[in-house]
């Protein structure tokens, strides 16, 4: 038996079509075997609240194992769980090949979608239909008055009790103009490939890109344009599914991605590449989505294609075809790698970018922050988001070689405003960029 993670981890499908996946019994029994190997060894007891919860359950358990506690009790831990992914992917020694075939998120994905079967909060629907908020709360009118309410005390306070999202949670304001309605055609540049990257590219924007921050998609385009890369806007798409992914609702990522790969996967047989700015969405199409439809062409052609931007331009220097023509220096950064980002497993891409810029001084934290999409948004998560935070927060205010930063920046933009928002009175005199926006800034575009 080989352990401590000395090969590759090997990620099985989620046989979610499989009756005995939604076999409450079935689960319970390999939520027990898992959390048994889980109590034995602790290593991820750091991580999240997930953990610690399960510790706790089990220490105060009559037993002091897991037998010991009752199965109605593992809903508790798995109602902590975000599905982050990073026990898997950087902690656990006993993910497959292991013969003990710990995939921790994959029992936790299980679990949520049984609960989820049997009846979801208004508002954890309301908050996983992302489009359908967008499209109401983005119109010019509509925005305005949103923005306002969330930030107004009595609103907030009034939104808790109703709804159960956190009063003092800082909400994205909607955007009057979204991204899609105002992008600018590409320029009629020619089609350089390279040996690792194709030469034109395929833009799917992201809800949040879309609705909230539509600057983001912009300064995506203004690099490509200026790295002479032609582009389109993928003329269709919905939610990419990941919020509904993390609340359990499998049937209605199933319907989302009916929408977006016929589209997309088009596009990928087309020859682009394709960029998505959030790193969740990203993740996705490269990961996700191929787990749950392991058969499927269309999303095998969409997940090779797929590029996080800064995964793209790192491989488009090294194929000799990125400008690093930069004008302006950034100066200290205090820069976050999402978790969404590092299950990736594409290396640490816009940090190599954004040190290459002269005048850079980065001091990268890697590390959850504790946000997760909705997960800490809600009245009961946001204490422990904040908890999880905490170290980030702090890590992120001492910017590089002890002296404060002039940017706080993370490729996850609910992330970066989850931590300007942690950061508190050492963060005020920062400014929150995302790395897009800080590469266009370097080129002085």
């Amino acid at each position: 038996m080989r352990e401590g993670s000395l090969e590759a981890p090997t990620r099985h499908p989620l046989d979610w079509k499989n009756p005995e996946f939604w076999d409450q019994a079935k689960a319970e029994k390999e939520l027990g075997r898992i959390f048994d190997i889980c109590h034995g060894c602790r290593r991820c007891v750091s991580l999240c609240t997930t953990f610690p919860t399960l510790f706790d359950l089990v220490d105060a358990s009559p037993t002091m194992e897991v037998d010991g506690v009752k199965k109605e009790d593992y809903w508790k831990v798995v109602d902590q769980c975000y599905l982050c992914d990073l026990c898997y992917m950087t902690k656990c020694p006993y993910v497959p090949p292991h013969p003990w075939n710990v995939d921790f998120p994959h029992v936790m994905l299980r679990a949520k979608a049984i609960n989820f079967e049997k009846g979801a909060k208004l508002r954890d629907r309301l908050l996983s239909s992302t489009d359908a908020i967008g499209k109401l709360a983005a119109i010019p009118v509509v925005a305005q008055t949103v923005n306002l309410v969330n930030r107004t005390p009595l609103a907030r306070t009034a939104m808790q009790a109703a709804l159960g999202v956190h009063k003092d949670r800082e909400l994205p304001p909607y955007a009057s103009r979204k991204f899609r309605s105002s992008a600018a055609k590409s320029k009629h540049f020619p089609v350089r490939d390279g040996a690792n990257t194709p030469g034109k590219v395929a833009i799917f924007s992201t809800c949040y890109v879309n609705y909230n921050e539509p600057g983001l998609g912009h300064d995506l385009l203004a690099l490509l344009e200026h790295n002479e890369v032609p582009y389109v806007v993928v003329e269709k798409e919905a939610c990419c599914g990941m919020p509904k992914l993390e609340l359990g609702d499998l049937e209605g990522v199933d319907s989302l991605k009916s929408r977006n790969i016929p589209v997309l996967a088009r596009h990928a047989r087309e020859g682009c590449a394709i960029l998505t700015p959030v790193p969740s969405c990203t993740l996705m199409f490269k990961q996700e989505l191929p787990l749950m439809y392991p058969q499927d062409a269309d999303i095998a052609a969409v997940r090779d294609a797929m590029f996080d931007p800064f995964e793209y331009f790192v491989l488009r220097k090294k194929d000799g075809l990125l400008r690093t023509d930069f004008k302006q220096r950034l100066g200290r950064v205090s820069y976050h790698i999402p978790c969404h980002s590092r299950v990736q497993n594409m290396g640490q891409k816009t940090r190599e970018l954004l040190e290459a810029i002269p005048g850079t001084e980065l001091k990268t934290v890697e590390r959850c922050a504790g946000h997760d999409g909705t997960w800490g948004v809600k009245e009961e998560h946001f204490d422990n988001s904040m908890k999880i935070g905490r170290p980030v927060f702090r890590q992120m205010a001492e910017g590089a070689d002890g002296a404060g930063p002039q940017y706080i920046s993370s490729d996850c933009p609910i992330a970066g405003r989850h931590i300007k928002q942690g950061m508190g009175e050492d963060g005020k005199a920062a400014e929150k960029a995302h790395p897009l926006t800080l590469l266009r800034r370097a080129y002085g575009i």
